[in-house]
């Protein structure tokens, strides 16, 4: 009989977007609970020796870890399973490395590089607010945040930008037409453009209709969906390719143009 949570997690059971080999062993390392969901997030240990090549063994990264080499949002974590997620911060400062976990538009996370200023900051989506019983009303976010009187202007949808130092928020992102979002879940995730239309279904999903700079349109529900920025204007750098989905074609053309196919 099963007693609590499942603490192993065999590797062909992997999320996909861990792009983890099928033949490497049996295991895979199970994500510790934590700010981000199991299946959407990318655990340490993963980023250390699958992505970043720093450690040969789950043991390496353990012990990487446990010397308070890795900080995620300016915190040490010496948990080598820690669930890291979108929009965090991996800063390992021994080797002066930054990174901001962000998606390519295939869906898979990206250890985008990124320079100092930019690491001060993280961009938030707002997914409940509510009065606490204290009569405080909270906003939280996407990672597990609350923050507590936030701008009364913020609504769900919307993102803050948020200090990670201070955990304060200071800009806002408002879900709205025009605005330039990820999306985050789904078919389409990773792709990034500007909102066209927001279709309500009460009751059920509601569809918003998303148009990229190359033109084309697609569409998602809206939790899918994450705010970025205003017009063209992103708050965060975007990785290689800048959100724009090419058709197996394109891939194809311009393989054949760089000589390996």
């Amino acid at each position: 009989r099963a007693r609590g949570p499942k603490k192993h997690l065999k590797r062909l059971n992997a999320p996909r977007h861990w792009n983890l080999g099928k033949m490497g062993g049996v295991w895979a390392p199970k994500p510790s609970s934590g700010p981000h969901k199991q299946r959407e997030c990318l655990p340490v240990a993963i980023i250390l020796r699958e992505r970043l090549k720093y450690a040969l063994t789950g043991k390496e990264c353990q012990q990487i870890c446990m010397e308070r080499c890795v900080k995620i949002d300016g915190k040490v974590r010496t948990d080598h399973n820690y669930p890291a997620g979108f929009m965090d911060v991996v800063s390992l400062e021994k080797s002066g490395d930054l990174f901001r976990l962000l998606y390519d538009t295939k869906g898979r996370f990206v250890l985008h590089r990124i320079q100092k200023d930019e690491a001060e900051y993280k961009l938030c989506r707002i997914q409940k607010g509510y009065m606490s019983a204290k009569k405080v009303p909270v906003a939280v976010t996407h990672d597990g945040r609350t923050l507590r009187f936030p701008d009364p202007n913020v609504a769900v949808h919307d993102t803050v930008k948020v200090n990670i130092a201070t955990g304060k928020m200071s800009d806002i992102y408002k879900f709205e037409i025009g605005a330039m979002v990820m999306v985050t879940r789904g078919h389409n995730c990773g792709r990034v453009g500007t909102l066209e239309h927001v279709e309500k279904h009460d009751g059920s999903f509601s569809i918003v209709t998303i148009k990229d700079k190359k033109g084309n349109t697609f569409a998602t529900r809206q939790a899918n969906v994450f705010v970025i920025g205003s017009g063209d204007h992103p708050q965060v750098t975007l990785p290689k390719g800048r959100g724009i989905k090419k058709t197996i074609i394109q891939e194809r053309a311009e393989a054949e143009a760089r000589g390996d196919l």
